[in-house]
């Protein structure tokens, strides 16, 4: 930090707190002091129902479940850290009653409602695709998709025949539980999906989402695990690719492209280069409603990178715009995700063993397979395992990020959300035909 940007140095205690404990970039004391406003205002339920109170509620919670995650051992060394902390206790807290119902219906709000989600995730995906360079991104993502869908099939299979064995059946298994964890999360994901064997069944599809949400939420809870447990078990193999996705190939630049100098009008301009894509993205579902609007955004901000028809400079600034969001807004995110939209509740009710048994072997198996047709295909396997595997068996957007977060990978987004946002679409597709074949 810049000496005149620093809080004034001093040699009492409060100084020293203030200087050497630092959650989410804030001084100790600092934070201390948004600390017991959030929970004054939370205790006299006057938390302001907007974009401000959502805000404010989401970088507190977020900053203390960081700190406390990268800093419990068991956590920090094994677990994800913060961020598999931070959706954790957010959702323990929610589900326990802990933080009021008033403040909860704020952030869901600001989250799903108001859609910062979504903002967040076009900012990184297309920061991601753009600060790539050009023929590392076409030779990442033909080999990536193969690896995505030929994992998520195998996967598919394995699952399905362990519920045989499990006395589910097959049939059971691959509807119930295998499809809902690959169907791209919730909204893109088993919403549809309960619509469509609803349609199917002739019945409502209400209850049958309840079936589909369950195995969903345990399978992104144990990738976003997974993720931080794998990359932190192998920091000096040989396998880990250290954040990068294609092996080192002759002819292209691997050296990490300088962020431009900061200016207020070039984060504008970033973030509306960024808005440009979504909005294109927006307009191709319009036509092709089948085709998810996060599809259409990457293949678009893939082709004109391939292209080269975005001038840098716009390139930079929505790089520096991505990363502007990603630095301050991660912790705040993944926060409200465990407290608005992973119900913990929910998941107990419906917990059964042979439920978590087939999950952990989907974990497993998605994991392993991954990462060796990584391998076959180019690919360090570790990152394969996270982006091909892993994040195929999250919550799409929300779990993308989580997974990604835990396993620092968070540069690898926009080829998580491809495998997550084109496979999802195709697992509609075949759920769409196998369940009117097997009723």
């Amino acid at each position: 930090m810049d000496e005149e940007l620093s809080p004034e140095k001093g040699s009492g205690i409060f100084s020293k707190i203030e200087n050497n404990l630092k959650i989410a970039g804030i001084g100790g004391v600092t934070f201390g002091i948004m600390i017991l406003l959030l929970i004054t205002v939370i205790a006299l339920r006057i938390l302001p129902n907007n974009m401000g109170g959502a805000l404010f509620a989401l970088v507190v919670f977020g900053g203390i479940f960081f700190y406390l995650g990268n800093n419990l051992p068991i956590f920090r060394s094994y677990l994800g850290g913060g961020s598999v902390f931070a959706t954790i206790a957010g959702a323990v807290l929610a589900g326990t009653g802990a933080v009021p119902t008033q403040t909860i219906t704020t952030i869901k709000g600001f989250i799903s409602t108001s859609n910062f989600l979504e903002f967040y995730i076009v900012s990184l995906i297309i920061s991601a695709i753009l600060k790539m360079d050009r023929k590392l991104l076409l030779k990442s993502a033909v080999r990536f998709l193969p690896v995505a869908f030929g994992s998520m099939i195998i996967t598919f299979f394995v699952v399905g025949f362990a519920g045989q064995l499990l006395g589910l059946g097959f049939t059971h298994t691959a509807l119930y539980v295998a499809f809902p964890m690959m169907a791209g999360g919730v909204g893109a994901g088993i919403v549809p999906l309960s619509s469509i064997y609803g349609t199917a069944l002739h019945v409502s599809s209400g209850p049958i989402l309840s079936q589909l949400f369950p195995p969903l939420v345990l399978s992104n809870l144990l990738a976003i695990i997974g993720a931080g447990f794998l990359v932190d078990n192998t920091k000096k193999s040989k396998l880990n690719g250290q954040g990068e996705l294609l092996k080192v190939s002759e002819g292209i630049d691997t050296t990490e492209r300088p962020l431009a100098k900061i200016t207020f009008e070039r984060l504008l301009i970033g973030m509306m280069v960024s808005l440009s894509f979504y909005m294109v993205g927006t307009m191709l579902n319009k036509l092709f409603p089948s085709i998810n609007a996060f599809a259409f955004l990457i293949l678009i901000a893939i082709l004109s990178k391939a292209l080269g028809i975005i001038p840098r400079f716009y390139e930079d600034s929505a790089v520096l715009f991505g990363q502007l969001i990603v630095k301050t807004m991660t912790q705040a995110l993944l926060a409200g995700v465990g407290l608005a939209l992973l119900n913990l509740n929910q998941l107990l009710k419906a917990f059964t063993w042979q439920l978590a048994v087939l999950v952990i072997i989907s974990i497993v198996t998605i994991t392993l397979v991954s990462g060796l047709l990584g391998k076959l295909f180019g690919l360090y396997p570790v990152e394969a395992s996270v982006t091909a595997g892993l994040a195929n068996n999250s919550m799409g957007g929300t779990g993308n990020v989580a997974v990604l977060s835990a396993a620092n990978r968070m540069n690898l987004i926009a080829f998580a959300q491809m495998g997550n946002r084109i496979g999802g679409a195709i697992v509609l597709v075949i759920a769409g035909v196998l369940i009117t074949v097997w009723h």
